[in-house]
């Protein structure tokens, strides 16, 4: 296993070097390397190039943020990969932490564990999201510099589906995540992980029969070209963290330390406000494409998906599960 992660950083430095120079990469003390894998319409993006912006100018020039969308460093996994070999920097994370032995970081987005906005923001911004944070820090060397609240999580298909019952047969793409597997499987579907990338495609050849995602990815990877029914599960509402590898940033002066942390508060605030705009033109956007929403019986769903998860759970993560639960 080493040696296919060693062979993974190998090819991840050559994609990296063989990007072509900015000039202004030449005067930089610090460039730093930001991927994440939604496209250059999405908020997150927009974000990113928010936080660039701010880092360059309130370092004076001395450090650079690069941003690469679109999977451009990499899949997801590959990305992580790379921030531990130091071949990249930064990136946009969330429950696929969990496979880097991150028990606490699958808790940003389990089924039916947040139950609105507000209650999202006194987790991941109070005591809780500290604790998930440093444990992020201590066990995979990834330090959180920000989050971002996300859409909630709803189920795309070609057939309307309002009660479990209707997931039998369905083949439903999940992301590589234990947990969604098990929840899915939970609920009657047949799930399978899948990158992102891929799902546009295996939709459109029926490979797979659905997927779950917030109302901007199923937007901007063109999802309603190929799935009629966007059904309102609401399934999850989590967080994704940005990260940044904990060397890199431990390397840099306390000066610049600081311009990251405020350069990031900054971006965080930014994202929100996007967020909050976006997600009604979003739902509008579908709409008017021809997506038809579908109100399912989410008590029926909640119920199968918290047995699941307790499950799956170990005795820490219920014990936190229920802190979250009874955090108003």
């Amino acid at each position: 296993m080493p040696h296919l992660r060693f062979l993974g950083i190998c090819l991840f430095s050559l994609l990296i070097f063989s990007c072509a120079k900015d000039p202004g990469q030449e005067k930089a003390e610090y460039v730093l390397r930001f991927g994440h894998l939604a496209n250059e319409q999405n908020i997150w993006h927009k974000a990113a190039l928010k936080f660039a912006e701010e880092v360059e100018q309130r370092s004076g020039g001395r450090m650079i943020v690069k941003v690469y969308p679109n999977e451009q460093l990499g899949k997801e996994m590959d990305m992580i990969t790379g921030i531990l070999g130091e071949v990249m920097d930064i990136m946009i994370t969330a429950e696929s932490l969990e496979n880097w032995s991150l028990p606490y970081a699958i808790l940003c987005a389990t089924p039916y564990a947040i139950r609105d906005s507000e209650h999202l923001h006194k987790v991941a911004g109070g005591e809780i999201g500290q604790e998930i944070a440093k444990h992020i820090i201590e066990v995979a060397g990834l330090k959180p510099i920000a989050y971002f609240e996300r859409g909630a999580r709803n189920l795309t298909t070609n057939v309307p589906v309002r009660h479990p019952d209707d997931l039998k047969g369905l083949i439903i793409r999940v992301p590589n995540v234990s947990l969604y597997v098990s929840t899915w499987s939970a609920l009657g579907a047949k799930p399978t992980p899948m990158a992102f990338s891929e799902v546009f495609t295996a939709l459109q050849q029926s490979t797979i029969h659905g997927q779950e995602n917030p109302f901007a990815l199923i937007r901007n990877a063109g999802l309603y070209e190929v799935q009629k029914y966007v059904n309102l599960t609401e399934h999850v509402k989590g967080w994704a963290y940005v990260v940044m590898g904990n060397k890199q940033f431990e390397k840099l002066p306390e000066d610049l330390q600081q311009v990251i942390m405020e350069s990031a508060q900054i971006m965080q605030e930014y994202e929100h406000q996007l967020y909050l705009e976006q997600e009604e033109l979003d739902a509008q956007f579908l709409k008017d494409k021809g997506m038809e929403f579908i109100e399912v019986d989410k008590g029926a769903f909640e119920q199968l998906a918290r047995k699941a998860v307790q499950e799956s759970f170990t005795k820490g993560q219920i014990e936190l599960y229920e802190r979250i639960q009874e955090l108003r």
